[in-house]
């Protein structure tokens, strides 16, 4: 039987939290990804905005367009795998990318487009 201590606990929590900080980083960087390519495609005649909402399991990354909210993706909290929006509560089935793998992660955020295009690329 194998016990641990708390100091292999406390580093186990330590690292979880890396994780799930750098996973909510990377979806700042997705967000600011997206409002960037609406921008460069059509200029600030219309405001898009692009945030994450924090929920129990995932990040929502949230569109506002003057107002008018849809749930672009979602981004799990602990693992950083992005998903399709199924609807407003619930991502569809399927990894699309994980945020943790730079290779994923620098190939997302050059082709991310405000429309979604990149999350049926796979």
């Amino acid at each position: 039987m194998t016990t641990t201590t708390f100091a292999d606990y406390a580093a186990q929590q330590e690292a979880r939290q890396n994780i799930a900080n750098a996973v909510l980083a990377h979806t700042y960087a997705l967000c600011e990804a997206l409002r960037h390519n609406y921008e460069h495609q059509y200029g600030g005649n219309q405001k898009y905005e692009y945030y994450p909402e924090t929920g129990r399991k995932y990040h929502k990354i949230i569109m506002d367009a003057n107002g008018s909210r849809s749930v672009h993706a979602f981004v799990d909290k602990k693992t950083g795998e992005v998903y399709k929006s199924a609807s407003w509560k619930s991502p569809a089935k399927g990894v699309r990318y994980d945020l943790r793998l730079i290779k994923d992660r620098e190939w997302l955020l050059e082709n991310a487009d405000w429309a979604g295009a990149y999350l049926y690329a796979r």
